[in-house]
């Protein structure tokens, strides 16, 4: 056995392990532990679940003419006020559960919203008794496809789309609120529908 040579490799992969690897992100993304780590493991992977799905369209409806750092901050507060994001059992909620709820610090005290989010939870599900699920219908506008775009800078990133439009449309036609285009559009982004990772990014192309 060849001690020095083994030892030389050793050190090696010592130095390697310590090495600080430089990961480009999108920019949005840094100067924040909250947004670094949704930015890395959830913003653009392809959502399949009917809860996920439900989860965010209630956390980009409560984001409206907020900051999204503002509901991350409060994701927890929110996933415990809201039954752990249980559609069906929010799409029961009484007034003395929103009087409830209007009484939470934790969360965003604002009656049309959390109102807007009982009338959605009982839509999503007629969506689902139309579709078998949400996520046959969300993922239907693109073919089951997601779409990816290229930009180099997130300044290049649009608010909205064609398709944040036309699903914007289908929800009001189900009598959804608060999920107008733009919010539709984030939606779809967090969800990984759209993937707006810049280029550069390591996450882009991420499944």
């Amino acid at each position: 056995m060849n001690i020095k040579n083994n030892y030389v490799i050793i050190k090696a992969k010592y130095i390697y392990s310590r090495r600080e690897v430089s990961m480009e992100r999108c920019d949005w993304a840094n100067g924040s532990k909250i947004y670094i780590d949704y930015h890395d493991k959830e913003w653009g992977v392809a959502v399949h679940d009917d809860k996920v799905h439900f989860e965010f369209l209630l956390l980009e409806s409560m984001q409206a003419g907020l900051s999204w750092i503002t509901i991350l901050k409060k994701r927890e507060n929110f996933k415990l006020a809201f039954d752990n994001y249980d559609y069906k059992k929010i799409s029961k909620y009484d007034e003395e559960k929103i009087e409830e709820l209007l009484n939470n610090e934790g969360i965003i005290r604002y009656r049309k919203k959390i109102e807007a989010t009982i009338n959605n939870a009982n839509k999503f599900i007629k969506i689902q008794d139309e579709f078998e699920s949400f996520d046959k219908y969300i993922w239907s506008f693109t073919e089951n496809k997601r779409i990816i775009n290229h930009y180099e800078d997130t300044k290049e990133v649009p608010a909205k789309s064609k398709l944040s439009d036309e699903i914007s449309k289908d929800l009001k036609r189900r009598k959804f609120k608060f999920l107008g285009s733009v919010t539709i559009y984030s939606y779809l982004q967090a969800v990984g529908i759209i993937d707006d990772h810049i280029d550069s990014c390591f996450r882009k192309g991420y499944i």
